[in-house]
């Protein structure tokens, strides 16, 4: 049995202890990175880094099919799914060597291929070394929720972790679980030849704003993604191929391959956290607004905490360990200017509070302007009118934004920074956007909080009567 005295001991090499481990080994830390099972962790390997790959590829496919309203005759692709995946691989594998072993030991950092057990709260176990360090940082990520239903066990399923493994694309997919890992792979695979069945027990994309919801899920009915709401599956049964999911109100589905996209769990199975004295919170490892644990010598971060569950979102949290444990900077975190997207098309992203949220918060001081794709000149030669931003404003300044439309992910962009830094609408409405520009509808939207100050002002009307005799 070997031993090591360290700085800084990460477990786990997803995007969160990753970037601890890169950006404390550079600042000149002695820092160790447990890693039992992939570097890169869910997101290069089953998440954000696939998904969008196979998404690309249905892009493609579908652009075939839809260019009669601009003169150009569809035609039905011939899709071969094995290269489709084979174009999957190929970018993960492409980002693997940023994410590398070898990368990282470049760095400094001293890479341990082994899942870490706590033995007391100052040591950990991983393999046949034990590890004494000055600071732990918990960052083991998330996997799929796997949920109770009769029949399960005794039934083939997929999901996100091994639903990229198909070389062949699916007759039928069933898909339970309405949620943004669902409805992505919903259209992804409706575009790749599949028929598509998505059972979702309340509503599709329920955390985001119903009327953003609406735009998308209308446009995804329309490419013959059958979503079927508020039924909660009972039972499952069949083989591969031959897949029957009953619903708790008797509706039976039938269908070829099964996909589980109901949620995720934290990944806790290898840490023994009692022995470290780290207590849980509804599942998840409890911290503070610094990020501790009940241990105030280690951090959680990422998903193991059962914050919002995104890979920029795991990056932040890095970001404060890094100023905590190696500045002994106080941070803490927050989640209101933190952005979020979901790759449909229309894509829809979010920051800060929806309109039910803002309302519920600040009431009668909230002040909701809307702007729509159809009156952007650039969605209008592209054909991508069917969107809209919509922006809560309180005192001035914005406090969330929902959008749903082409590029929604980089249009959230500016009213992210605009809440981060505290920005007023005025500093929006005061930008020059290149024209024609997907970029102006969020200016407009910025201008439709002055319309009425504005326009509707009989001080302002008599002011320029005045200057008019001048």
């Amino acid at each position: 049995m070997s031993q090591i005295v360290t700085d800084i001991c990460v477990i786990g090499g997803g995007s969160a202890g990753l970037s601890v481990a890169s950006g404390a080994a550079q600042l000149g830390a002695r820092v160790v990175l447990l890693e039992g099972h992939k570097m890169g962790g869910d997101c290069l390997n089953y998440g954000c880094i696939p998904s969008k790959a196979l998404i690309a590829a249905g892009k493609h496919a579908h652009a075939m099919t839809a260019g009669k309203p601009f003169g150009i005759m569809p035609t039905k692709p011939i899709i071969d799914f094995g290269k489709v995946k084979e174009h999957v691989r190929n970018v993960i594998q492409g980002i693997e060597p940023h994410d590398s072993i070898e990368r990282f030991k470049s760095l400094g950092v001293n890479v341990i291929a082994e899942y870490g057990q706590f033995i007391s709260p100052t040591q950990l176990l991983a393999g046949n070394v034990i590890i004494t360090a000055r600071r732990f940082v918990v960052s083991t990520g998330s996997s799929p929720f796997i949920p109770p239903i009769e029949g399960l066990e005794n039934t083939p399923y997929y999901t996100n972790e091994n639903i990229f493994d198909l070389k062949k694309c699916p007759e039928h997919l069933l898909i339970i679980g309405g949620g943004p890992i669902g409805m992505e792979m919903a259209q992804a695979h409706v575009r790749l030849g599949s028929k598509v069945t998505v059972l979702e027990g309340i509503k599709a994309l329920g955390r985001e704003d119903p009327e953003i919801v609406k735009i998308a899920l209308d446009c995804l009915k329309l490419e013959g993604v059958n979503i079927i709401e508020g039924s909660q599956v009972s039972k499952v049964t069949g083989k591969e191929g031959a897949i029957i999911a009953e619903t708790e109100n008797g509706l039976l589905i039938h269908g070829t391959q099964l996909l589980i996209a109901i949620g995720r769990k934290p990944n806790l199975n290898h840490l023994n956290l009692n022995a470290a004295g780290i207590k849980l919170d509804r599942g998840n490892i409890k911290v503070n607004a610094s990020l501790k644990t009940t241990n105030n010598r280690i951090y959680a971060i990422g998903d193991v905490v059962g914050d919002l569950q995104f890979t920029h979102m795991a990056e932040y949290h890095a970001g404060i360990v890094i100023r905590s444990a190696l500045f002994g900077l106080p941070s803490k975190k927050k989640t209101n200017h933190i952005p979020w997207a979901t790759y449909l098309d229309p894509e829809i992203a979010q920051v800060g509070l929806t309109e039910a949220q803002a309302l519920k918060m600040y009431g009668k001081k909230v002040t909701v302007v809307r702007a729509k794709y159809s009156d952007n000149d650039r969605a209008r030669t592209e054909l991508t009118t069917n969107g809209l931003v919509k922006v809560m404003v309180v005192n001035g300044r914005p406090v969330g934004a929902s959008i749903v439309g082409k590029q929604a992910g980089e249009l959230i962009q500016l009213w992210a920074l605009a809440i981060s830094s505290k920005l007023k609408m005025s500093a929006v409405s005061g930008m020059v956007s290149p024209y024609p520009t997907l970029g102006e509808v969020n200016k407009r939207a910025a201008n439709a909080f002055f319309v009425p100050k504005i326009f509707n002002n009989t001080i302002i009307k008599r002011i320029v009567r005045l200057v008019q005799k001048t």
